[in-house]
Order: C-alpha cells, then sequence, then structure tokens
C-alpha cells in the first residue's frame, strides 16, 4: 500500500534544500565561495610561489564559523583525524553547506515575518 505523502525523511531533505537553493542570498554566497574556491585551485595548481601561498585562507574566512568548529570537534576525537586533508575537505564543504541553509532560513525567516500584515485589535 503506498502513501500519498512523502515520508518524513523525504520532507525534510526537500526543505533543506530549498533552504540551500530557493533565495538569492544562499545562492550569492554559495556563488562566492566557488569563485574563491577556483581561485585557489588556480593559485595552487598554476602560479609558482617562493613562499607558501595564502589563498586558500579566503576559502576558511567564507567558511568561518562552523569550519571552526568541526576543527575542534574533530580535534576532540583525535588529532591525527582531525589534522587529516580528508577531514579538512570535509569540514570546510559541510561548513559551506550549514552556512547557505543557515542564510536560507534566515532569508525565510525575514520574508515571513515581513510578509505578514498586522490588523490592529479591535476594542
Amino acid at each position: 500500500m503506498k502513501s500519498e505523502r512523502p515520508n518524513a525523511l523525504a520532507r525534510f531533505a526537500t526543505s533543506a534544500t530549498r533552504l540551500l537553493h530557493d533565495n538569492r542570498a544562499s545562492r550569492i554566497y554559495l556563488a562566492l565561495v566557488a569563485a574563491v574556491a577556483v581561485l585557489v585551485t588556480v593559485d595552487t595548481l598554476f602560479v609558482h610561489h617562493d613562499d607558501a601561498s595564502f589563498a586558500g585562507v579566503w576559502l576558511f574566512a567564507l567558511a568561518a564559523p562552523t569550519v571552526f568548529l568541526f576543527f575542534a570537534g574533530g580535534s576532540q576525537i583525535g588529532e591525527s583525524f582531525a589534522s587529516s586533508s580528508a577531514f579538512g575537505y570535509v569540514a570546510l564543504i559541510a561548513s559551506v553547506l550549514i552556512q547557505a541553509a543557515a542564510i536560507g532560513a534566515f532569508v525565510r525567516l525575514l520574508r515571513d515575518r515581513t510578509g505578514h500584515v498586522r490588523t490592529p485589535r479591535e476594542a
């Protein structure tokens, strides 16, 4: 027997993805992160530096503060785990997605609040 309503997990996934791409602010944030990621990749692969490049700092600045929460939690699990590059990439991607969803939720909150018309109470 099939249910006409989607299950709770599907509804949660649909609402979470809407927070990421359903508003302009989240899309601008994600586009900015993608542009900086391309800049970091080009700088890393094609530009020769005598010293280390600080281009990656911009990417972590866009992912702050949640990326630092991931690193703090990872260091509690184990120092070798938190210092691995795989953990760094996963933490960076998860941080950007969490922040894009938070921006989307904030925009939805503002949109719902400004769309609400107050009516004067009757005496």
